[in-house]
């Protein structure tokens, strides 16, 4: 790419951000994935691999990167609202407002990549 063209394309690009309109909505999605792996690591994390690696502390509790495979997670949203009364045995039960809840599931949604 001639230097002039990558100028152009690069100003295209600091002109996009800087106007709010691409960017607001990855902005949206990335606060929303901060916000749950937060309230994930808080919460989850004493028996949950709440990360892309690891082990969870608690053998019963499936890592957060694989819930996917077992359902949906974007179902999730009654169950963490109204409280989780299943999972492994010893699993407390959690009751999340409405947007906590789509927090920790945009946040479950990130690990599925």
């Amino acid at each position: 790419m001639r230097p002039v063209t990558r100028l152009a394309a690069n100003l295209a690009v600091i002109l996009a951000v800087m106007s709010g309109l691409p960017a607001a909505p990855a902005t949206a999605w990335n606060r929303q994935v901060r916000q749950g792996e937060t309230l994930a690591r808080t919460n989850c994390a004493r028996c949950h691999a709440v990360g892309r690696i690891g082990e969870s502390p608690l053998r019963a509790a499936p890592p957060f990167r694989e819930l996917h495979t077992r359902y949906p997670v974007e179902d999730l949203g009654e169950a963490l609202t109204e409280g989780i009364r299943t999972g492994h045995p010893s699993m407390p039960e959690f009751r999340f407002d409405p947007d906590q809840a789509e927090n920790l599931i945009a946040y479950l949604k990130s690990l599925e990549r």
